[in-house]
């Protein structure tokens, strides 16, 4: 296997490392602190800055990893093209590989459904039908789906300038949120054990995970084994900041019970006390510029993703026929599935199997890192502090999830045993072909 650039990657458009940066930026702030935080802090009330903390230092460690291996080796397929260097088993190297897909598209629901809730809200007011929503998340996917078939050089340029519209956001938010916290309502909510505190790391990991989509993006840039490592720890540094930051602000300003109704659109909420009415406005489109920028990376990840695995065999071959532009059949099935899943699940479900699915596919690039150290390089202790950190969240999250909600369990165990089994059973049709 070579590790140059393939001559067709040169044609979808050069990204700068900002354009990269971007990128990650774009999807883990999308998905983190619009979509999760909520959710996180129902769990573990004024904590839920501690957990971003420990997630963000799962992700500095494996982001090192990310990395490295991005580095070594530039291309297209990032994370499956890990996997396929490191694991002899063709169904190990592809099950992850697709599972991670899986991950991508079910992070795709998830977003959009948190875009529909802040447009339901902003447009309508508090009250109106579940469906309004739902409509509202089935154009932002419908749009942004489009402007991915365009190609990678239209999708950094509009990631550009969505994530800087939130980011101006954020920071105001930030700022002015952070003059008039008060301190007592940061000692409100439940007081949480440290068993709890790792298992809510299970969703705002999750928040972060958008950097491993920036190894996607090497394969369209001038020179990997320096922008890409420099996107993503610029990228993951930005974001715990942020994350840290605005979650203070929210829990010093709303109470909880303003936090259970508001969940998913808390954010927004926690602007109200601090700029009124037009602070919730100007927050709220500020959410809706974060999760569709957060969209159009996730489908630009997918469609590298299936375009790789297709070409290597471990998805069907019509996954990278093209269908328009520089888009793909396996995008157009991407798009089909998160509207199906945007339509008939609540976000709460969404996030909680995706935060697991994306904990494996990660532990797995730990593996494929301590796999592939001889060419990949780098230091081991950041590989095995990194894995042992991820594990022990990975179980705390499923303890907790089999205490309160057992169906994610069986969901996510249905994503995992399937990826393999669809790999299984790819591999043993090549075979017998």
């Amino acid at each position: 296997m070579t590790d140059t650039i393939e001559p067709s990657q040169r044609t979808h458009g050069r990204m700068s490392m900002w354009s990269v940066s971007a990128l990650g930026i774009g999807s883990m702030v999308g998905a983190g602190i619009f979509a999760l935080l909520g959710q996180a802090a129902l769990m573990t009330g004024s904590d839920v800055y501690l957990s971003f903390a420990v997630g963000g230092v799962i992700a500095l460690l494996s982001g090192y990893s990310y990395a490295r291996l991005a580095a070594r080796f530039p291309s297209s397929g990032g994370i499956m093209d890990y996997f396929d260097r490191a694991f002899p088993s063709k169904t190990v190297a592809g099950g992850l590989s697709v599972l991670y897909l899986v991950t991508q598209i079910v992070n795709i629901a998830m977003v959009s459904k948190t875009f529909g809730a802040y447009a339901d809200r902003l447009l309508l007011g508090d009250v109106s039908a579940a469906y309004v929503a739902n409509i509202f998340a089935s154009a932002v996917v419908i749009v942004l789906f489009i402007v991915n078939m365009a190609g990678s050089g239209v999708v950094g340029r509009v990631e550009e300038l969505l994530v800087g519209i939130k980011l101006v956001i954020l920071t105001g938010l930030l700022v002015a949120g952070g003059a008039s916290i008060d301190p007592a309502m940061l000692a409100k909510g439940p007081n949480v054990g440290p068993g709890i505190l790792l298992a809510s790391v299970g969703l705002t990991f999750f928040a972060y995970g958008g950097y491993g989509m920036m190894t996607n993006a090497s394969g369209h840039v001038a020179d990997p084994a320096k922008t890409i490592p420099r996107a993503i720890f610029l990228a993951i540094g930005v974001v715990i900041v942020l994350y840290i930051g605005l979650s203070v602000v929210v829990m010093g300003n709303i109470s909880p019970d303003e936090l259970a109704r508001f969940a998913t659109t808390a954010v927004a909420q926690a602007a109200k006390p601090v700029l009124g009415q037009a602070g919730f406005v100007v927050v709220s489109i500020g959410a809706l510029f974060a999760t569709a920028s957060s969209i159009n990376a996730s489908f630009f990840c997918a469609l590298e993703v299936s375009r790789g695995l297709a070409g290597k065999g471990q998805l069907p071959a019509v996954f990278e026929r093209a269908a328009w532009g520089q888009g793909t059949r396996g995008l157009v099935w991407s798009a089909g599935a998160v509207l199906v899943m945007v339509n008939l699940l609540d976000l709460g479900a969404i996030a909680q199997v995706a935060g697991a699915t994306i904990l494996i596919c990660y532990l797995g690039v730990f593996a494929a890192h301590w796999r592939l150290h001889g060419e990949a390089g780098g230091w081991r202790l950041p590989i095995v502090v990194g894995a042992a950190l991820m594990a022990v969240v990975l179980v705390a999250f499923a303890v907790s999830l089999w205490s309160t909600q057992p169906s994610v369990i069986w969901l996510t165990g249905l994503a995992v045993a399937g990826s393999l089994g669809v790999e299984w059973l790819i591999q043993r049709r090549r075979r017998s072909s």
